[in-house]
């Protein structure tokens, strides 16, 4: 039988309550989980107003604190009480609209997951090759920071040796920060993965077998 929401082996006090609350089951309904090794994508499986219970592309990681992010914005302490594979289960640290979860209303629109990073990159155009650095990703496009001017809609390739090679184009300048969007966008399974081989490697050797 599978686990859900915030079950646990103790039959007894608030982890019993837990598993009592009413549970809604999500469909591909992702989320960004903040641990100490980094931010990684995961996909929400059912909810109740204590606890979730999440499943990653590869083992997700533990740690104190842990955070989970809407499509909104909004975070959510949390606190894992089970681990199996690629299915985890979280209690919330205080009860939760369970409502506000499934319909992802918040103070912001939804707008799609990014992961905050710092890595060094190269720009490279039309023979061209300069120094940047990359300050968050998401599926669709990045926000970097360079000291040399770019024009709106200048296409470029982002080359770095952690990186896939990636053709975009700047969408909007500020300063010396630039947004940027991807000609060829990363589904959520890659992206997810990219993030654990960024951010925290070892998540990947812990896949597990069958």
């Amino acid at each position: 039988m599978e686990q859900s929401a915030g079950d646990t082996a103790m039959n007894d006090g608030p982890l019993a309550e837990a598993r009592a609350a009413p549970r809604f089951t999500l469909l591909i309904r992702s989320a960004k989980l903040i641990a100490p090794q980094g931010q990684f994508l995961c996909v929400i499986r059912d909810v109740s107003a204590t606890g979730i219970s999440l499943r990653g592309f590869h083992p997700l990681p533990d740690g104190d604190p842990l955070l989970l992010e809407l499509q909104t914005g909004d975070r959510l302490p949390i606190e894992r009480v089970w681990s199996r594979g690629l299915d985890s289960g979280y209690r919330f640290a205080t009860p939760v609209e369970v409502g506000d979860v499934i319909s992802e209303t918040g103070e912001y629109p939804k707008r799609p997951l990014r992961l905050d990073l710092d890595l060094p990159l190269d720009l490279q155009w039309s023979g061209e090759r300069i120094e940047a650095d990359l300050v968050n990703l998401s599926q669709h496009g990045a926000r970097i920071e360079c000291a040399q001017f770019l024009a709106i809609r200048q296409p470029l390739w982002l080359m770095s040796d952690r990186l896939p090679e990636i053709e975009a184009k700047v969408r909007w300048r500020d300063g010396n920060r630039y947004g940027l969007t991807f000609d060829t966008t990363f589904n959520l399974r890659e992206f997810a993965l990219l993030a654990a081989r960024l951010q925290c490697p070892r998540l990947l050797v812990e896949q597990p077998q069958g």
